[in-house]
Order: C-alpha cells, then structure tokens, then sequence
C-alpha cells in the first residue's frame, strides 16, 4: 500500500491481517501495520523495513514507489524484528547504500544479520546530528528505551514531520476504523510502560520542534490535533490518572470470588462511581486489564487464595503491572479462602513494592462464598475506597 504523505515522502507499509499475536503476548483483532517510508530527494531514503511476515508486499511497494531509482541511504530507527527484519535484504539488494545509525544500532547489527562491508557501509550519528539529502534535511534525535536502549527518531526540517519510531504507535491496521485513545494506550502501557521517565525526556526534546507530523512504526500517520496525541503521552509517561474511575480485577477459581466482584462492582455504581470496568485475569485480555488498571485512578483486587499464595492470574496481574512501573493509584483488596486464606497477604507483599500507591485499611475476607456480612463491609471498603 502506498501513498504519498508529501510530494516526496511515500508510505510504503504493510498492514498484517492475518497476525494473531503481537510479540507473541497481545492480542491484536484489528492486526497490526508495519509503517516504512520512503524519501525521494537527491538521496533516497528508506525510513526503516517491515516485519518477514510482509517482506514480499513492502518490497514491491518500495520497487513501485522508487521508480527504477536506487536506494541511497536506509535509516534504522530501531532494531527490533518487526520493524528491521528486511535490513540484510535491502543491503543485499542496494550494495552501495548507506545505513545511517547510532552507535548502539551498530553494536546490536551483528547480533542479527550477516551485512558485508558493514564497518564502510555505516554512517553514525549522535543526538541533534543532520543529514541533507537535497531539499529535505534529516535530525536525529535519540530515544533510548522508548522501548529500547538503540532507538532513535528523526526530524525532517523541510515538512516538519517527526519519524517517531514505536513512539504515538497503535495496535490495528491502518485501515481499522477505530478510536486511536483505547488501542494506542493498550498499546503504550504494555510495550512501553515501564520506560515513563524516558518518554518524558523525548517529550522534551519534542517540545522544542515544529512538529506538523508524526509518522510512527505502528498505526495511523498523524497530522491533525497533534496537542491531544502529545498531552495523552505527557499524561502516560507520567504516570497519572487519565481519569476517574475503578478497575477491578478479579480471579476466581469456581466462580465466588467473581460473584463477589461483580457485587463489589454493583455497590461501586450504587454509590455513584460513574465508570467501574471489571476484568476476569483467566479470561479476559490481560493486556487490556493492564490498560485500563493505569487509565483510571482506583484498582480493586479481588482473589482466590491457591497453594497458600493466590490464585495465578492474579500473581501474573500483578508481577505485570510491577514490571510496567504501575504507581501513584489507589489499591483495595478482597480474597477468598475456605480454610486458610492466603490471598491478601500475597497480593499485600506485591502491591507495597509500588511507588505511591496508597492501600485501603480495611480488607475483606470471604470463606468460600460472600455472605451478607460481606457485603456490609464491602459498604464499608467503598466509603473508603471512594474517599
């Protein structure tokens, strides 16, 4: 699929239907684009390659959109395979092309690919670095762990368009017709969350730019309303609540603790909660229970004790949410346990591992099945989880 975002600049992506797990870990039913774009100046230049599952349609939209022209210089802003699969095969391809890189792009290279003359062949640059190419001339501007330790973007001066690399990136294809808020966030919480003071620092290098276009690796190129896209990732990357609102993420063994949670919801809403999203850790997305623990401002976790621990999805949940440095939230917790409750205590040792969180005092303990006692002092843990 090719089409011109500027008089010289083309977008030669592919968008992956037939993709039924991003990275092995997330489930994308819109699929997934791999975006690469082609500059065509005095030099030509490749903006990144796509994934091997779309090798053969990104080439042939490079071929059509080069004309007959060679390739001068290939771009690598980030080297994982989704997105730099196809660089040996356009070196192969292009034998006096240039790779234009960091220092820590060319370090990883060889851990991928087998490229001849690769020390003649690369060209290094370093934080604000400038490329001309003709009319247009390229910026760098380094990114590391956005997500990735190598990773950088670009700033074309001429169009004012910031090559994002996973940056402002969604999960879908670029022609799913869907809201970009719920599927970027998904997105952004589980590839790059954990990285929210890195995020924060290319912010700032981006506030300095004219920025009239964001170009990333993944979803939709971005022209208007740019102020939104750049506050959600301020909002992001900071770790605030986006808004108000309960996530509760339950996980139940025979089905009580959900009975309990979904209780829990129904008091919530009662008690004039206005937004309360339920998640069931065995079978809903996980990646979406993640999305939408960081997205509002309270999380309630309901258990099954199992093993003397807690139930596994939720100790999944939880090492998750961990690993993505979840914080600056308000935390109430339920368990479960016919014989020796255990639940609390597990998830208690994880959740006080988290910066700035604040626990509700009062926990509530259900033997087997909720009683009517229970559900009097659920009252009690919405007064004093809604305070």
């Amino acid at each position: 699929m090719n089409k011109q975002i500027t008089e010289a600049i083309t977008y030669i992506g592919v968008d992956d239907k037939t993709i039924d797990l991003f990275e092995s870990q997330y489930v994308v039913p819109n699929g997934i684009s791999y975006n690469s774009y082609l500059i065509k100046d005095e030099k030509n230049v490749v903006m990144d390659t796509v994934d091997k599952r779309a090798t053969d349609e990104w080439y042939q939209n490079l071929q059509n959109a080069l004309n007959g022209e060679m390739v001068d210089y290939l771009v690598i802003s980030h080297l994982e395979p989704d997105h730099a699969y196809n660089i040996q095969k356009l070196c192969e391809a292009y034998p006096n092309m240039k790779l234009i890189g960091n220092q820590k792009i060319f370090a990883f290279i060889p851990q991928f690919f087998h490229i001849e003359n690769l020390e003649e062949r690369k060209i290094i640059v370093g934080e604000g670095d400038t490329i001309s190419i003709g009319k247009h001339t390229l910026q760098f501007i380094m990114a590391p762990m956005v997500h990735w330790p190598e990773v950088m973007m670009t700033y074309e001066t001429t169009n004012k368009i910031l090559f994002s690399a996973d940056a402002f990136g969604k999960f879908g294809t670029l022609d799913t017709d869907e809201d970009w808020d719920c599927e970027a966030r998904r997105y952004y919480f589980n590839i790059v969350g954990k990285y929210g003071v890195q995020v924060q620092a290319v912010l700032k290098k981006a506030s300095t730019l004219d920025i009239q276009t964001i170009c990333p690796l993944h979803g939709p190129i971005l022209t208007d309303n740019l102020g939104h896209y750049l506050e959600k990732y301020n909002i992001w990357s900071s770790y605030e609540p986006e808004n108000k609102g309960v996530t509760i993420a339950y996980a139940s063994i025979h089905g009580n603790t959900k009975e309990a949670a979904e209780e829990f919801a129904k008091l919530l809403k009662d008690a004039g909660e206005e937004k309360v999203s339920l998640f069931d850790l065995a079978r809903d997305d996980l990646a979406e229970a993640i999305e939408d623990a960081f997205r509002y401002d309270k999380l309630v976790l309901a258990a099954a004790s199992y093993n003397a621990e807690v139930f596994p999805p939720m100790h999944n949940f939880l090492h998750q949410l961990k690993g993505k440095n979840y914080q600056k939230r308000k935390i109430a917790i339920i368990e479960n346990g016919t014989w020796a409750p255990s639940a609390a205590k597990k998830m208690l040792e994880m959740v006080e591992t988290m910066k700035d969180v604040t626990i509700c005092e009062k926990i509530i303990t259900i033997r087997s099945r909720m009683n009517e006692q229970n559900k009097e002092e659920m009252k009690g843990l919405v007064e004093e989880l809604m305070k």
